[in-house]
């Protein structure tokens, strides 16, 4: 097998591993919240707690993740996530208070898909791709995770028509089973062909790496970054179909936009891919962010319509998960690939931080004051504001800087 077929090969297997574990959860926070909170006679911000709480730990677990695949490979990983995750949807799917949707939901879920997702992915993809085609690969495993939006939301919406959310969660448990043996095929790929490493001299610890990053503005800047992506996808993903509902607008409505959001976001996290091998990657993030918040204000300003929402799904989707690539490429680029799973893992944790807040403030604050007006207005500054703190990252490799940083 030639290294380009292995390459192939790999990435089919990750498309289908991020296809199903990116699809089964943006299926879970955009779709089970109402029938959930209306089944057990909830308010929104208990499920809302719970997709908050799921985001939290994936991300405050990613780095720790992270770092395992970097050190003892990604197999044993991605083969733990696919049992959790199986596990997480199974047991929430026989919920009998808020403490089990918690536990099962938020905690097991969380660390699942830290197990299945970007990081890890990633971790195996950046040692075995060449630094020139690094952001093109990227780029097309993140558009497989959104196309898994796209095949997974209509599932899950006719799964629960038919047969309700609890039959529906079991569904989706044996569907995200099947990662497990994919993972195995993945990781077995990863490792026939890594590329050639640092010597064990020359390469620094973990801890080196962790203490270098932190010292390097660019990795700070970054961090708050992708805090503001995670509180902006959490939100609309979470809250678009209430939104939406709460102002007579169609279910299905709802459903087809988060669809379309997926569709959308394979064209243009793979263009931002490809965009991020050819140009200043700090200048594609910041247009991103900034385009965000331009669509966000154009949709809020507009008469609320089937066809409005249609627009605005496809014009954010474009943007959805298209800042995935730009970002670990830049990692992989300044830091390099050792520590790419632990060091992406840490930015990550941000991003989580911010996806937190944007799936529990939406539920809050609708609780509170009856609408989501409020959230809308801080997800467009905060889009502003990413665009701004990316333009000052230095997007050159530490070696190449001033011997202290390096």
């Amino acid at each position: 097998m030639t290294s380009n077929q292995r390459i192939f090969r790999a990435l089919f297997a990750v498309a289908l591993i991020l296809g199903i574990a990116m699809g089964t959860r943006n299926a879970f926070s955009g779709l089970f919240l109402q029938p959930v909170s209306a089944d057990m006679k909830w308010g929104r911000e208990v499920f809302s707690f719970a997709v908050a709480l799921q985001n939290l730990v994936w991300g405050a677990s990613q780095p720790f993740i992270g770092y395992i695949a970097d050190r003892y490979g990604a197999r044993r990983v991605l083969i733990a996530g696919a049992v959790l995750y199986a596990l997480g949807l199974g047991w929430t799917a026989f919920l009998s208070n808020t403490f089990t949707l918690a536990i099962s939901g938020g905690i097991l879920m969380g660390v699942a898909i830290a197990c299945t997702t970007y990081s890890v992915a990633y971790s195996v993809l950046g040692k075995m791709v060449p630094p020139e085609r690094r952001a093109w690969a990227f780029g097309i495993s993140a558009a497989a995770g959104s196309f898994g939006q796209f095949f997974m939301i209509p599932v899950g919406q006719f799964f629960i028509t038919q047969n309700g959310w609890s039959a529906s969660l079991i569904g989706l448990a044996v569907i995200t089973a099947t990662i497990a043996p994919l993972g195995w095929y993945f990781a077995k790929l990863g490792s026939e062909g890594k590329l050639p490493q640092p010597t064990a001299a020359t390469q620094a610890s973990a801890g080196e790496a962790l203490r270098t990053a932190f010292a390097d503005r660019s990795y700070t800047l970054l961090t708050l970054g992708y805090f503001v992506c995670g509180f902006q996808v959490v939100f609309i993903g979470a809250h678009l179909t209430p939104y939406l509902l709460d102002k007579g607008i169609a279910a299905r409505v709802g459903v087809t936009a988060l669809a379309l959001v997926g569709l959308f976001n394979c064209f243009g996290t793979y263009l931002a891919g490809v965009l991020a091998g050819k140009l200043p990657k700090r200048y594609v993030l910041s247009f991103i962010y900034f385009m965000r918040s331009v669509v966000i204000v154009i949709f809020l300003a507009l008469p609320l319509s089937e066809w409005t929402v249609y627009a605005f799904a496809a014009a954010i989707g474009f943007l959805w998960l298209s800042t995935v690539p730009p970002t670990n490429a830049i990692i992989a680029q300044v830091y390099g690939v050792r520590y790419l799973g632990m060091l992406g893992g840490i930015v990550f944790f941000s991003h989580q931080i911010g996806s937190f807040l944007g799936a529990w403030l939406g539920g809050k604050l609708y609780d509170v004051t009856g609408n989501y007006n409020t959230v809308w207005m801080l997800t467009i500054a905060l889009g502003v504001f990413a665009a701004i703190v990316h333009l000052p990252i230095d997007e050159r490799a530490l070696e190449s800087r001033t011997p202290a940083l390096a």
